[in-house]
């Protein structure tokens, strides 16, 4: 019996895998507890629209991520930091600080969870900070550090 499945199962595959049960476990646990259904002309189809449908709002919002890394990489964030005589900060700019600027300086809003600093910037001057916009996009947003008035 063929089964298209509507949850991950541990032995059997992933949710909308194709896989082939035996008939009495078919009927008697992946059916009742919803974990698939039996794979007939009309879930074929069911699953073919949900995968064509999947596939284009993956292709959209890497289109998106795209569009935004040409902006984020064609844009300068300055942050301010209180620094002392000799030019040396007091702590280091936080990645809410950069979101902070970025949306105020620019309009564009990034969470910060997605802004990855590959050092911490401690020192006044200019870096380059990587943004994580999708699993395939990573844009460089050049930060520049300045000495707080």
């Amino acid at each position: 019996m063929k089964v298209i499945l509507l949850k991950d199962v541990k032995s059997l595959g992933k949710k909308g895998d194709i896989v082939e049960v035996s008939e009495g476990y078919g009927r008697n646990y992946i059916i009742p507890s919803k974990t698939g259904v039996l794979a007939d002309t009309k879930n074929l189809n069911t699953l073919k629209l949900q995968n064509a449908n999947a596939e284009k709002i993956a292709a959209e919002k890497l289109a998106e991520a795209q569009a935004l890394k040409e902006k984020l990489e064609a844009v300068k964030v300055t942050v301010s930091i209180k620094a002392g005589k000799d030019g040396r900060t007091f702590g280091s700019v936080s990645t809410k600080e950069i979101q902070e600027a970025l949306k105020k300086q620019t309009g564009i809003e990034i969470d910060k969870k997605k802004i990855v600093t590959d050092v911490p910037l401690k020192n006044l001057g200019g870096y380059d900070v990587d943004v994580h916009l999708h699993k395939d996009v990573t844009a460089r947003l050049h930060v520049t550090v300045l000495q707080a008035q």
